[in-house]
């Protein structure tokens, strides 16, 4: 099953956004699953090419085994993709918003490329599994954390990842920067960098130094789990993490998702580059809302649209 895209001449020029793990919550999908039946086949293809009853944790928890990278991962992106499908079963042509790029938060990444058609939703599920193992495999051997810095000029926080050093690991917006790092190092950093001026710093609740060197040890199993899968172009151009350009080839995407696991993630300069490009309307795919809040801090003026279960979806159909 691949999910495709009609082209529409006209109307708003949209961008696709997807979120990453921490969007996660026990119960998100079920009523998708219950009321959808193009979302149900999503969650079922999933369970299927995982070989195991993924929807069960997604559905009724508990929180704790939810929240493990292996089900957080794949569960997120199987949420997304069935609002999508859920998206054209309920809206007409007309109705559909139709993108002109996409981009997705780490994980959302790979939900873009099953939306996107450079995987079907089978090897899409695969690979994140394995990539949520890869990276737990990594965290247990390079135990590590983050912490999210508010208020800190990006400069002046790059110096004092450099004296500490940790990562920085996700660049979200002007004023909320996230650093990855052992404990002792990024404990010294929030220090630091409070001292330094920062409003904030907030440590984070994660399994993992993710987008960071110490997942370095992921990226050899990565890339054999890569290469094994049969890769396409996609349909619709993908924003990198790593660089916020336009990715077009099934190579160049096989690149940023290897570099991706210990690279940062450069989301404002993604979401700057899909506003340069014309976009003049978001829509967040899937749990949560993060990815909404830091596009509007990047600026005011974005529209930006959730979509999450079927009152969300009905409500693009009235817009």
């Amino acid at each position: 099953m691949t999910l495709t895209f009609q082209t529409k001449a006209q109307g708003p020029k949209v961008a696709y956004l997807f979120p990453g793990q921490g969007a996660q919550a026990v119960g998100m999908g079920k009523e998708l699953y219950d009321n959808s039946a193009a979302a149900r086949e999503v969650f079922d293809k999933v369970d299927e090419s995982l070989g195991r009853s993924l929807t069960k944790v997604l559905f009724e928890g508990p929180e704790d085994d939810l929240r493990q990278t292996i089900n957080a991962q794949p569960g997120i992106m199987a949420v997304s993709l069935a609002c999508v499908k859920a998206m054209e079963e309920n809206l007409d042509l007309d109705e559909m918003p139709q993108p002109i790029v996409m981009a997705g938060h780490s994980l959302g990444e790979y939900t873009a490329l099953a939306v996107s058609g450079v995987l079907d939703v089978s090897d899409t599920a695969k690979l994140v599994q394995m990539r949520g193992q890869l990276m737990q495999d990594a965290c247990d051997q390079n135990p590590g954390t983050m912490a999210a810095i508010l208020g800190l000029d990006q400069m002046a926080l790059e110096e004092v990842a450099r004296e500490t050093g940790v990562w920085v690991s996700n660049i979200n917006t002007a004023e909320q920067i996230v650093i990855s790092g052992d404990r002792m190092g990024i404990a010294q950093a929030m220090d630091l960098a409070e001292a330094r001026g920062a409003k904030k710093v907030i440590a984070l609740r994660v399994g993992g130094a993710f987008h960071s060197g110490l997942m370095e040890p992921a990226r050899a199993g990565l890339v054999e789990a890569i290469e094994s899968m049969d890769f396409h172009n996609p349909t619709v151009p993908i924003v990198a993490n790593c660089t916020g350009d336009p990715l077009n080839t099934a190579d160049s995407i096989k690149e940023e998702l290897v570099a991706q696991v210990s690279g940062c993630v450069q989301w404002k300069r993604s979401v700057c580059y899909m506003m340069g490009t014309g976009v003049d309307s978001f829509i967040e795919i899937g749990p949560g809302r993060a990815l909404s809040g830091m596009v509007k801090r990047i600026n005011r003026r974005a529209v930006i649209s959730n979509v999450a279960d079927l009152e969300s979806i009905m409500t693009l159909r009235r817009n």
